[in-house]
């Protein structure tokens, strides 16, 4: 069989994988399902801030807008770094940029406990956990679903962006439980062992590219071996697909940013997501638990209602995949930002104490749209980009996370000026509108009639 044709892998391809790889399932499932993990054990971070920003700002005595800025460098480069590790991971591989990732992401957290000045947190949350993080943003969702699926990509790209909340859902509670009877250390290297346990299944199960295992893409035809021992031509097609560029990641990278700076579609695109991310990670995901604190919420009830927003941010993510696979992308995400602003709108009046059912609702719905945004917006980037988009995607990404980064500083400044988030709160509402209307205006095909290149067009083949 060819390096391209589908078999079961060999022990030459597989190593410890072909000895336990279930017969008659595709390896690409089994590749996104170690991907699922990975995520999982570098989300731990993610929810952190919020729950551990109180114990440390009583314990130092740091003021609510320092604490905001080291969130704010760890958003800035989780998302900066992303584009440049696509191109890593696309150079030099999935599974190494991977395990590197989680090896900072784990050494920032444990080094964290270490802090005893603002700088030492701008070191450890700020510069080491915001670039492991962002080698391991949802810019991996687009290479894993570009590199391994033909079909399906919109529900994996929906199941890998849902890894994220789910370790928010499985790290919060036990971070706040931590961080109230035993110290805010303890969650912090609780958080590094997290993304430590995954780095031995990325480095058995994990694979680049199916070119690694001899076989193609999921949702690709069989393709049999010619009389000689050759590929056959839809091999040699289908792989411009799975090639791994050998130019310098970061020239890569910067020029897949001169080529989609040229379009607009691609400033559209980056507009709407760094709202997103204003209005998620840098709003909710770190200043909800400091806020229901100053409205007399206990930290961990606090903490317990953003983990039912990652219970159902991950139905809410799924479910966009599987309609990204079938509906318009564009109206998905006016669709989307649309039901955000207005959560985010009624938020000023239904924090309080405990917890009521209108609080419940809210917590409902934005878990529902948390991260939504991401399988469609993944779309926009491969219809439009071709074999850029996930390159493209990253710096899109990019753009979420340096609105993340505005916002937490912001809503920080906010605080500290007024003595609530209620100008924040409202200020993100009117934003969300705004993100639905630029998102709905997309334009459709290529930017500026551009040819699609090749490997898009050989994909689509097999669409």
């Amino acid at each position: 069989m060819t390096r391209f044709g589908r078999r079961r892998p060999s022990t030459e391809s597989g190593s410890g994988l072909s000895l336990l790889w279930p017969r008659g399932i595709h390896p690409a499932w089994i590749i996104a399902a170690v991907a699922f993990l990975a995520l999982v054990g570098a989300a731990g971070f993610r929810a952190a801030p919020g729950v551990l920003m109180v114990p440390i700002e009583e314990e130092f005595s740091w003021s609510r807008g320092v604490l905001a800025a080291a969130v704010g460098v760890n958003l800035l480069l989780f998302g900066l770094t992303a584009p440049f590790a696509a191109a890593l991971m696309q150079r030099f591989g999935i599974r190494g940029v991977t395990t590197g990732a989680l090896f900072i992401v784990a050494a920032g957290s444990a080094l964290s406990t270490f802090a005893t000045s603002p700088w030492h947190l701008m070191l450890t949350w700020g510069v080491l956990i915001g670039t492991g993080t962002g080698s391991m943003a949802l810019v991996f969702a687009a290479v894993i679903s570009q590199t391994w699926f033909v079909k399906r990509r919109g529900l994996i790209a929906g199941v890998l962006t849902a890894g994220s909340a789910t370790g928010q859902l499985i790290f919060l509670p036990f971070i706040a439980q931590l961080a109230v009877t035993t110290g805010w250390r303890s969650a912090s290297l609780l958080i590094a062992l997290g993304a430590i346990l995954v780095v031995p299944i990325v480095l058995i199960w994990m694979r680049n590219s199916p070119a690694d295992l001899g076989t193609t893409p999921y949702g690709t035809p069989e393709l049999p071996e010619r009389a000689d021992g050759a590929a056959g031509p839809a091999a040699s097609a289908l792989s411009n697909v799975v090639a791994t560029p050998k130019r310098n990641p970061a020239v890569e990278a910067l020029s897949a940013l001169k080529f989609a700076s040229r379009h607009r579609t691609f400033w559209a695109l980056a507009a709407g997501f760094a709202i997103c991310g204003a209005t998620t990670n840098g709003l909710i995901g770190t200043h909800f638990i400091p806020s229901a604190h100053d409205h007399g919420m206990p930290e961990t009830t606090a903490a317990g209602l953003l983990a039912v927003v990652g219970i159902f941010d991950i139905v809410g993510t799924i479910a966009s995949g599987w309609l990204t696979d079938r509906y318009n992308p564009r109206i998905l995400l006016a669709g989307y930002y649309a039901f955000r602003g207005l959560s985010l709108l009624a938020l000023p009046f239904l924090l309080s104490a405990t917890v009521h059912p209108s609080m419940v609702i809210f917590i409902v719905i934005y878990g529902l749209d948390w991260v939504a945004t991401v399988p469609p917006t993944i779309a926009l980037c491969r219809e439009l980009f071709g074999d850029r988009g996930p390159l493209v995607f990253g710096w899109v990404f990019a753009a979420h996370q340096i609105g993340a980064g505005i916002a937490s500083v912001a809503a920080g400044i906010v605080r500290e000026e007024t003595g609530h988030y209620t100008v924040a709160w409202i200020g993100a509402a009117g934003l969300c509108i705004i993100a639905a209307v630029v998102s709905v205006s997309i334009r459709r095909g290529t930017p500026t009639g551009d040819a699609v290149p090749a490997a898009r067009v050989n994909a689509d083949k097999f669409e």
